[in-house]
């Protein structure tokens, strides 16, 4: 009862209309195995993980499952999730992350439902750790570049050394009949300079019940790999992207879900869908580093230093405080906050204007970040290949139907 009053003391802070957080995103360690080359985490705009504990105490934990339940017992949340992050969160034993989650769930109010899930690299994952997560209700994401050690080139350890052999036992083991309940899916980032059906068929062989494709966190300020793109081929994510959708859709679609074409497909349909990503849905995940700090997303850290910053932690805020914050405020804003060139957009409903950290664009000139809205204000550096890949979908949907 004490945190549901706490939370109801904080209640008129919390602007009308916010709508409360449901994926809480727990940083267990802030460093990493793995110096993957590309990573935005470590190589990018923002370095505050330099000034991150290492790993999260025992404190820190037992306060961050306080909050979670406040804010599930304040706003009646049915169902929530938590995700243990990293850096790579298996450098944390199973059993501690384990009882986390399982103060967690004896936290929260009667009736709610707790999701947990581990993102890992896979390079720690073993036989043993995994049949401890298992025990503990806990699933297992796994993050890959592809199916072939060729596609995984850059996920190296801090020797430079390839970390493929790792990760494959990791996806072989998953696979397995007795853990494959406990397997969520692998996190594919998109590699346009990849062969998109090589990458596609490879990931199939390792057999993962859910694939999602992610675009590499860039921004107008800081362009992704291969943008802007050369003329002869001016959509070079969305080429990619179809060419594993026609894969897909044509043969396999009903033994593998792949979250950004299934999502897509529910959007133009007119249905509801959840993701950063897509549609116009208000974004409902928050961050709790190793050091308590309530943050705003890991991606828009690809922006500038200090881009998911709120000031608060959770020592000494309820998460009702970060609804306030401009930031969350401008993501669960909607059509409010998109550029007029998105709002005038037919696909709008479908795209939502992009992924919020890929919308980015400092003033002209300026070298300092631009921290106001309007720097957020502006179609994605995908736009073009989002346009691609959407129509291209929604043209197969329409023979579908025909």
């Amino acid at each position: 009862m004490r945190g549901r009053a706490e939370a109801t003391r904080h209640a008129p802070g919390r602007p009308p209309g916010a709508v409360p957080f449901q994926q809480f995103i727990v940083k267990v360690n802030s460093r990493c195995n793995l110096a993957c080359r590309y990573c935005y985490m470590y190589f990018a705009a923002d370095s505050g993980w330099r000034r991150q504990p290492v790993t999260a105490r025992p404190a820190t934990l037992a306060r961050t499952a306080e909050r979670i339940a406040e804010h599930a017992a304040a706003h009646g949340l049915p169902a929530l999730s938590v995700v243990l992050h990293g850096g790579e969160p298996l450098l944390t034993h199973p059993d501690i992350l384990g009882a986390f989650v399982r103060d967690v769930r004896d936290r929260v109010p009667a009736g709610c439902t707790v999701l947990a899930t581990v993102q890992t690299n896979g390079v720690l994952l073993t036989e043993e750790k995994l049949t401890a997560l298992t025990r503990h209700g806990i699933s297992v994401g796994l993050s890959l570049d592809g199916g072939l050690a060729a596609h995984n080139a850059q996920r190296v350890d801090h020797a430079g050394r390839p970390a493929w052999s790792g990760i494959e036992r990791a996806a072989r083991l998953l696979a397995q009949d007795r853990h494959r309940a406990s397997y969520a899916g692998a996190l594919c980032v998109v590699d346009p300079a990849s062969d998109p059906a090589e990458v596609y068929r490879s990931l199939l062989g390792l057999d993962p019940p859910a694939v999602d494709f992610l675009l590499p966190h860039g921004n107008w300020t800081h362009p992704p790999p291969g943008l802007p793109a050369p003329a002869a081929s001016p959509t070079p994510y969305g080429d990619w992207l179809c060419t594993v959708f026609d894969l897909w859709w044509n043969a396999d679609r009903r033994r593998t879900r792949v979250r950004f074409f299934e999502e897509c497909i529910a959007l133009l349909l007119g249905l509801p869908a959840a993701t950063e990503s897509m549609g116009l849905q208000p974004f409902t995940a928050v961050v709790v580093e190793t050091d308590g700090g309530i943050e705003q997303v890991d991606s828009l850290k690809s922006a500038y230093e200090g881009a998911a910053a709120t000031g608060l932690d959770i020592f000494g805020s309820p998460f009702d405080a970060a609804l306030a914050h401009p930031g969350v405020a401008t993501r669960q804003a909607g059509l409010a906050a998109l550029a007029d060139a998105c709002l005038r957009c037919p696909l709008l409903d479908v795209c939502g204007g992009g992924h919020y950290a890929h919308r980015y664009r400092a003033a002209d000139g300026q070298d300092a970040p631009d921290r106001t809205p309007d720097a957020f204000r502006n179609p994605s550096v995908y736009c073009a290949d989002l346009q691609r890949v959407i129509g291209h979908i929604a043209t197969q949907l329409h023979r579908a139907a025909a």
